[in-house]
């Protein structure tokens, strides 16, 4: 995980898996992120430029957290379950397994 700052906010996307939150964070805590900053990502408040975003991948069956930086955050009118999260672009990172 090198280069990635774990002191950044990480926005945790569980695509109704909500079973696996707690396997989520704790695989998130076990590389480095502070526990305090895995925060659950609601479609009504997104991450800043910088931050990241953890996602159970691949859904229906993750079995991996896929790592992403958010890169840049435009203004859109919310969209369904997406939300303002529509508005953000993002890179791939990095992946941890969901173990």
């Amino acid at each position: 995980m090198a280069g990635i700052d774990t002191q950044k906010d990480v926005y945790l996307f569980l695509h109704g898996k909500m079973d696996l939150k707690e396997k989520a964070t704790n695989a998130l805590t076990a590389k480095g992120f502070v526990a305090d900053k895995v925060i659950m990502a609601l479609p009504t408040k997104i991450g800043k430029v910088g931050d990241y975003m953890a996602m159970l991948w691949m859904p229906p069956n993750p079995d991996h957290i896929k790592i992403q930086q958010i890169t840049k955050v435009e203004e859109v009118e919310p969209e369904g379950m997406v939300g303002l999260w529509k508005g953000v672009s993002k890179d791939d990172i990095d992946t941890i397994p969901l173990e």
